[in-house]
Order: structure tokens, then C-alpha cells, then sequence
């Protein structure tokens, strides 16, 4: 499939063009969802066989190249040339979709800004499925921890985790794109959870506390810990979840980390 439109290297655009990839994709929330935002639909790869499910479809993006070429399968005002990351997706979908209740949002994440974008989403409680393309390495920090691997715990995934269910839906090879990008791929699968182990009014605060956590992450906790919290309270907290003080934030299952951020949080 050659696209009439080259990729724009600066907004890091890789155009999908594996039909396998593509079907795997649209065909993810297919049965689930009742409303659709497609982020970053650029030349239309995945627009027409999410515009044929017939359900409320709007798109975002960024690139003023494509709005007439998105326009052959969705109305013009159900394009939004916007910067994805400057929207408030609470307001976007309250005037949007204002009778959705399973909104599906997919997108082919440009790598640059696929962590950032993808907490944005995290925090609209709206958004109740996702189907997302990410850098290999990004996306394993993710799944790898949801599949409890050994020494996965990291900041990105436990965030994510304490929000959704994710699971790997597609490993996706550079020849899947054009052009062809330096790195492989994945697709991961997003069902967001009903009654998250931290509550979203304390999101901002549990996202500061995982990044000062893992920002050494291979190092004993209770050495860079002690700059935040008191003696006691660290060995108390640690004591509760029987981990040693000496141990590595890798290290922690993501039960282990919601329940050390929960006992260290509270005030003295």
C-alpha cells in the first residue's frame, strides 16, 4: 500500500500498512465499544474499517495534510486538526460523545510522545478501552510487568496497571510500516478497570511518589527513601508488605507497590 502523503519525520509518522496489523487492530473493541476516537489517524490506514462500524467516530490530528483525505469517511466536523497532547479529553468527550458509555480509543502512537499521550488517556475515566501501538521497548515495560515477569516493576507500567487490564494484542515488525522504522513494535489491548486500587484523586500523588520509586531502580530502596520518609515509617511500610529495605524497586509486584504508596502516604 503506498500513501499518497511521505511520512513527516519530525512528528515521528511511520504509515501502517500490514493488513494483518490492521485488521488485528480494528477488530479489537469491535463488539464492545459504542463510541470510537481514532488519535493520529493520518492517512486514513485505519479510519475506513473504523468508520464501517457505524458507531460515533471522530478522529484528532495533528497533520493539516490529511483532514481532506479523512474526510472521505467521516464528516468534516467529526475532524479534529488539534495537537493531541494539548486537549483536555474529559471536555473533548462530554461535547463529543455525550451518550457514550464505552468509549473505544485507538491510536498508532507516534514513538516521541507515546508515554506522555498515553497518561493523558489514562486519566479520562471515559475512555474505557484503548488499542495502542508503541515502541517495542515501551510497551514491554508495560505487559512485561501485567505478565508478572521477574524484575518488571517500573513506573510507566505500574501506573497503567493500577488503571487497566493490558494485555499484548500484536508484535508488529518494521516492515509493517512505511517507512520502515528502526525498532520493532507492539500493540497492546486495554480493558480500564472498574475500581482501581488507588483512586483517580490521588493519581497526580501516586504518579509523583512512582517516580521518585523507580528513578533509581536498581538501587536498595530504603538508602534513597530515607531523603523522603522517616526511619520508622520506612521500616513500618516495608515490614507490611514483607520486603527488606534492602531490596530494589525492580523487584516489587504491582500489589506491593499500590500498598507501600498507600502506607507511606499517610500523614503522620
Amino acid at each position: 500500500m503506498k500513501h499518497q502523503v511521505s511520512a513527516n519525520k519530525s512528528l515521528g509518522q511511520h504509515f501502517l500498512r500490514d493488513q494483518e496489523v490492521i485488521f488485528s487492530i480494528t477488530e479489537n473493541f469491535k463488539d464492545q465499544a459504542d463510541a470510537i476516537i481514532e488519535v493520529g489517524p493520518g492517512p486514513a490506514v485505519l479510519t475506513p474499517a473504523l468508520a464501517s462500524l457505524n458507531l460515533p467516530f471522530h478522529v484528532i490530528e495533528k497533520d493539516d495534510r490529511f483532514p481532506e483525505l479523512l474526510a472521505k469517511y467521516l464528516p468534516k466536523d467529526h475532524i479534529h486538526l488539534q495537537d493531541a497532547l494539548e486537549i483536555n479529553y474529559d471536555e473533548f468527550i462530554k461535547a463529543t460523545f455525550p451518550q457514550a458509555k464505552s468509549l473505544w480509543l485507538v491510536s498508532n502512537l507516534p514513538y516521541n510522545v507515546g508515554t506522555p499521550l498515553s497518561i493523558l488517556f489514562l486519566r479520562c475515566p471515559a475512555i474505557k478501552y484503548m488499542s495502542l501501538m508503541y515502541q517495542k521497548e515501551v510497551g514491554e515495560k508495560i505487559y512485561s510487568f501485567a505478565q508478572k515477569q521477574k524484575n518488571a516493576a517500573n513506573s510507566l507500567g505500574t501506573l497503567v496497571l493500577t488503571y487497566f487490564d493490558v494485555k499484548l494484542l500484536i508484535k508488529v515488525p518494521p516492515m509493517a510500516f512505511e517507512p520502515p522504522p528502526k525498532v520493532d513494535s507492539v500493540v497492546l489491548s486495554f480493558v480500564r478497570l472498574e475500581n482501581p486500587a488507588i483512586a483517580y484523586e490521588q493519581l497526580d500523588s501516586f504518579e509523583k511518589f512512582l517516580r521518585t520509586l523507580f528513578a533509581q531502580n536498581r538501587k536498595q530502596m530504603g538508602n534513597f527513601l530515607r531523603s523522603s520518609f522517616s526511619p520508622e515509617k520506612l521500616q513500618a511500610a516495608f515490614s507490611a508488605i514483607d520486603v527488606p529495605l534492602t531490596a530494589r524497586a525492580e523487584t516489587l509486584t504491582l500489589e506491593q507497590v499500590q500498598e507501600l504508596y498507600k502506607l507511606l502516604s499517610v500523614k503522620e
